[in-house]
Protein backbone atom coordinates (compact mmCIF):
# COMPACT_ATOMS: atom_id res chain seq x y z
CA UNK A 1 0.00 0.00 0.00
CA UNK A 2 1.51 3.50 -0.69
CA UNK A 3 2.07 5.85 1.93
CA UNK A 4 -1.38 8.26 2.50
CA UNK A 5 -2.10 9.80 5.78
CA UNK A 6 -5.13 10.78 6.85
CA UNK A 7 -5.39 13.09 9.96
CA UNK A 8 -8.68 12.41 12.19
CA UNK A 9 -10.08 14.56 14.60
CA UNK A 10 -12.62 12.53 17.27
CA UNK A 11 -15.37 14.79 18.73
CA UNK A 12 -18.14 14.10 21.06
CA UNK A 13 -21.15 15.67 22.40
CA UNK A 14 -20.68 14.34 25.91
CA UNK A 15 -18.38 15.43 28.43
CA UNK A 16 -19.33 15.90 32.41
CA UNK A 17 -17.10 18.86 32.72
CA UNK A 18 -18.32 20.48 30.00
CA UNK A 19 -20.93 19.22 27.76
CA UNK A 20 -21.16 20.54 24.34
CA UNK A 21 -17.32 21.38 24.21
CA UNK A 22 -16.62 21.04 20.55
CA UNK A 23 -19.42 23.73 19.33
CA UNK A 24 -18.15 26.08 22.28
CA UNK A 25 -17.50 29.69 20.98
CA UNK A 26 -13.92 30.74 20.68
CA UNK A 27 -13.30 33.89 19.14
CA UNK A 28 -16.39 34.10 17.23
CA UNK A 29 -15.43 30.23 16.27
CA UNK A 30 -16.37 26.84 17.45
CA UNK A 31 -13.50 25.24 19.31
CA UNK A 32 -13.20 22.44 17.03
CA UNK A 33 -13.50 24.52 13.46
CA UNK A 34 -9.77 26.09 15.04
CA UNK A 35 -8.47 23.00 15.21
CA UNK A 36 -9.30 21.68 11.59
CA UNK A 37 -8.10 25.12 10.61
CA UNK A 38 -4.96 24.01 11.86
CA UNK A 39 -4.74 20.68 10.63
CA UNK A 40 -5.80 22.06 6.93
CA UNK A 41 -2.23 23.79 7.14
CA UNK A 42 -0.11 20.98 7.60
CA UNK A 43 1.28 20.58 3.80
CA UNK A 44 2.13 16.74 4.82
CA UNK A 45 -1.69 15.09 5.36
CA UNK A 46 -3.97 13.65 2.35
CA UNK A 47 -6.79 14.30 4.23
CA UNK A 48 -8.54 15.79 7.51
CA UNK A 49 -11.70 14.04 9.03
CA UNK A 50 -13.76 14.83 12.03
CA UNK A 51 -15.37 11.74 13.30
CA UNK A 52 -17.93 12.25 15.13
CA UNK A 53 -21.12 10.26 17.10
CA UNK A 54 -23.45 13.63 17.40
CA UNK A 55 -25.24 15.24 14.95
CA UNK A 56 -24.78 18.46 16.25
CA UNK A 57 -20.97 18.24 15.74
CA UNK A 58 -21.63 16.41 12.16
CA UNK A 59 -24.18 19.09 10.80
CA UNK A 60 -21.59 21.91 12.15
CA UNK A 61 -18.67 20.45 10.49
CA UNK A 62 -20.07 19.89 7.63
CA UNK A 63 -21.80 23.39 7.18
CA UNK A 64 -17.95 24.84 7.32
CA UNK A 65 -16.51 22.32 4.48
CA UNK A 66 -15.09 19.57 6.55
CA UNK A 67 -15.37 16.00 5.47
CA UNK A 68 -17.54 14.66 8.25
CA UNK A 69 -17.57 10.47 9.38
CA UNK A 70 -20.25 9.45 11.75
CA UNK A 71 -19.07 6.76 14.57
CA UNK A 72 -21.08 4.80 17.01
CA UNK A 73 -22.14 5.93 20.03
CA UNK A 74 -21.27 2.91 21.99
CA UNK A 75 -17.67 3.60 21.49
CA UNK A 76 -15.58 4.09 24.26
CA UNK A 77 -12.49 6.51 22.99
CA UNK A 78 -11.46 9.04 20.80
CA UNK A 79 -8.89 6.10 19.69
CA UNK A 80 -11.93 3.79 19.17
CA UNK A 81 -13.49 6.47 16.54
CA UNK A 82 -10.81 6.97 14.58
CA UNK A 83 -10.14 3.32 14.40
CA UNK A 84 -13.90 3.02 13.15
CA UNK A 85 -12.85 6.08 10.19
CA UNK A 86 -9.87 3.65 9.38
CA UNK A 87 -11.56 0.31 9.70
CA UNK A 88 -13.99 1.04 6.58
CA UNK A 89 -11.37 1.71 4.18
CA UNK A 90 -7.88 0.79 3.13
CA UNK A 91 -7.19 4.34 1.52
CA UNK A 92 -4.78 5.08 3.84
CA UNK A 93 -1.85 3.60 4.80
CA UNK A 94 -1.26 5.71 8.31
CA UNK A 95 -3.06 8.12 10.83
CA UNK A 96 -2.67 11.14 12.72
CA UNK A 97 -5.10 11.03 15.89
CA UNK A 98 -5.72 14.91 16.85
CA UNK A 99 -7.36 16.05 19.79
CA UNK A 100 -10.25 18.18 18.73
CA UNK A 101 -9.38 20.26 22.11
CA UNK A 102 -5.92 21.68 21.29
CA UNK A 103 -7.01 24.84 19.01
CA UNK A 104 -3.37 26.51 19.45
CA UNK A 105 -1.90 22.94 17.79
CA UNK A 106 0.82 24.25 15.48
CA UNK A 107 0.26 22.18 12.01
CA UNK A 108 4.11 21.91 11.60
CA UNK A 109 4.19 19.46 14.49
CA UNK A 110 1.82 17.59 12.16
CA UNK A 111 3.73 18.00 9.35
CA UNK A 112 6.95 16.26 11.20
CA UNK A 113 4.76 13.15 12.66
CA UNK A 114 4.25 12.59 9.15
CA UNK A 115 7.54 12.73 7.86
CA UNK A 116 9.12 10.81 10.61
CA UNK A 117 6.15 7.77 9.89
CA UNK A 118 6.86 8.41 6.18
CA UNK A 119 10.54 7.71 6.29
CA UNK A 120 10.87 5.01 8.61
CA UNK A 121 8.70 2.05 7.45
CA UNK A 122 9.46 -0.11 10.97
CA UNK A 123 8.18 2.67 12.37
CA UNK A 124 4.77 1.85 13.77
CA UNK A 125 3.89 4.50 16.37
CA UNK A 126 4.70 8.03 17.13
CA UNK A 127 3.87 11.08 19.63
CA UNK A 128 5.34 14.21 21.26
CA UNK A 129 6.95 15.80 24.18
CA UNK A 130 8.47 18.69 25.72
CA UNK A 131 10.23 20.05 28.58
CA UNK A 132 7.95 21.32 31.24
CA UNK A 133 8.12 24.89 32.27
CA UNK A 134 7.49 24.21 35.86
CA UNK A 135 7.70 22.34 39.05
CA UNK A 136 3.56 22.48 39.33
CA UNK A 137 3.08 21.17 36.54
CA UNK A 138 5.40 18.41 37.01
CA UNK A 139 3.31 17.56 40.13
CA UNK A 140 0.42 17.97 38.90
CA UNK A 141 -1.37 14.08 37.79
CA UNK A 142 -3.42 16.06 35.33
CA UNK A 143 0.07 16.60 33.01
CA UNK A 144 1.32 13.75 31.77
CA UNK A 145 4.98 12.52 31.52
CA UNK A 146 7.28 10.49 29.51
CA UNK A 147 10.45 9.02 29.82
CA UNK A 148 12.38 8.33 26.92
CA UNK A 149 15.31 5.91 25.60
CA UNK A 150 18.75 7.08 24.19
CA UNK A 151 17.06 6.49 20.38
CA UNK A 152 13.79 9.15 21.68
CA UNK A 153 11.59 5.78 22.32
CA UNK A 154 9.13 6.04 25.10
CA UNK A 155 10.04 3.90 28.38
CA UNK A 156 7.32 4.96 30.06
CA UNK A 157 4.22 7.23 30.83
CA UNK A 158 2.92 8.42 33.97
CA UNK A 159 0.81 11.24 35.55
CA UNK A 160 3.61 10.90 38.62
CA UNK A 161 6.53 12.59 38.27
CA UNK A 162 9.42 10.73 36.39
CA UNK A 163 11.63 10.17 36.33
CA UNK A 164 12.50 10.73 40.27
CA UNK A 165 15.40 12.78 40.94
CA UNK A 166 17.74 11.60 43.32
CA UNK A 167 20.70 13.49 42.77
CA UNK A 168 20.09 16.89 41.04
CA UNK A 169 23.56 17.25 40.12
CA UNK A 170 22.60 14.86 37.08
CA UNK A 171 19.22 15.56 36.37
CA UNK A 172 17.97 14.96 33.25
CA UNK A 173 14.95 16.94 31.17
CA UNK A 174 11.46 16.37 32.66
CA UNK A 175 8.85 15.98 29.67
CA UNK A 176 5.33 16.31 29.32
CA UNK A 177 3.42 14.25 26.44
CA UNK A 178 1.25 15.97 24.50
CA UNK A 179 -1.79 13.89 23.01
CA UNK A 180 -1.27 13.67 19.31
CA UNK A 181 -0.51 10.07 17.91
CA UNK A 182 0.85 9.03 14.30
CA UNK A 183 0.05 5.27 13.77
CA UNK A 184 0.18 3.06 11.09
CA UNK A 185 -3.29 1.58 9.82
CA UNK A 186 -2.26 -1.75 10.94
CA UNK A 187 -1.14 -1.19 14.32
CA UNK A 188 -4.19 0.97 15.32
CA UNK A 189 -6.78 -1.90 14.08
CA UNK A 190 -4.60 -4.45 16.35
CA UNK A 191 -4.75 -1.53 19.12
CA UNK A 192 -8.02 -1.43 19.71
CA UNK A 193 -8.74 -5.14 19.76
CA UNK A 194 -6.67 -5.65 22.83
CA UNK A 195 -8.17 -5.37 26.52
CA UNK A 196 -6.93 -2.42 28.34
CA UNK A 197 -3.72 -3.35 30.12
CA UNK A 198 -3.26 -3.46 34.26
CA UNK A 199 -1.13 -0.33 33.89
CA UNK A 200 -3.39 1.46 31.52
CA UNK A 201 -5.89 0.86 33.91
CA UNK A 202 -3.94 2.27 36.51
CA UNK A 203 -2.88 5.30 34.91
CA UNK A 204 -5.86 5.52 33.38
CA UNK A 205 -3.70 6.38 30.20
CA UNK A 206 -4.43 4.59 27.23
CA UNK A 207 -1.00 4.68 25.42
CA UNK A 208 0.54 2.46 27.87
CA UNK A 209 -1.31 -0.69 26.20
CA UNK A 210 0.56 -0.18 23.25
CA UNK A 211 4.01 -0.35 25.66
CA UNK A 212 2.32 -3.16 27.56
CA UNK A 213 1.97 -5.42 23.96
CA UNK A 214 5.58 -4.22 22.86
CA UNK A 215 5.09 -1.44 20.74
CA UNK A 216 7.81 0.76 20.10
CA UNK A 217 6.36 4.57 20.22
CA UNK A 218 8.97 7.21 18.85
CA UNK A 219 8.66 10.41 20.87
CA UNK A 220 9.54 13.44 19.55
CA UNK A 221 10.48 16.66 20.89
CA UNK A 222 8.92 20.04 20.10
CA UNK A 223 9.92 22.91 22.12
CA UNK A 224 6.73 23.29 23.27
CA UNK A 225 2.63 22.39 23.37
CA UNK A 226 -0.40 23.56 22.91
CA UNK A 227 -2.96 23.78 25.70
CA UNK A 228 -6.41 21.53 25.82
CA UNK A 229 -9.44 23.17 26.61
CA UNK A 230 -11.23 21.14 28.97
CA UNK A 231 -12.89 23.60 31.09
CA UNK A 232 -14.75 26.95 30.02
CA UNK A 233 -11.89 28.79 32.26
CA UNK A 234 -9.85 27.16 29.36
CA UNK A 235 -12.00 27.87 26.75
CA UNK A 236 -11.35 31.89 28.38
CA UNK A 237 -7.94 31.77 28.10
CA UNK A 238 -7.20 29.94 24.98
CA UNK A 239 -9.33 32.93 23.32
CA UNK A 240 -6.64 35.36 24.70
CA UNK A 241 -4.32 32.95 23.39
CA UNK A 242 -5.96 33.14 20.15
CA UNK A 243 -6.46 36.92 19.64
CA UNK A 244 -2.65 37.60 21.24
CA UNK A 245 -1.63 35.37 17.85
CA UNK A 246 -3.92 37.36 15.77
CA UNK A 247 -2.80 40.91 16.66
CA UNK A 248 0.94 39.44 15.97
CA UNK A 249 -0.35 38.24 12.40
CA UNK A 250 -1.41 41.42 11.98
CA UNK A 251 1.52 43.11 12.56
CA UNK A 252 3.82 41.22 10.92
CA UNK A 253 1.45 42.08 7.74
CA UNK A 254 1.54 45.09 8.20
CA UNK A 255 2.98 46.74 4.94
CA UNK A 256 6.31 49.03 5.04
CA UNK A 257 5.93 52.99 4.82
CA UNK A 258 7.99 54.33 2.26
Amino acid sequence: MPFKCAGIIPARWGSSRFPGKPLHPIAGQPLLRHVWERCTRAQKLDAVIVATDDMRIAEAAFAWGAEVALTSVKLRSGTDRVAAVVATTREFSHVINIQGDEPLLDPKLIDRLVRELRNDCRLEMITAASPFESIAEIESPHQVKVVVDANGAALYFSRSPIPFIRDVSGSVPRLRHHGIYGYTRELLLRFVHWKPSPLERAEALEQLRALENGVRIRVVETGGGSPGVDTPADAETVERQLASELRTTRFRKRPRTQ
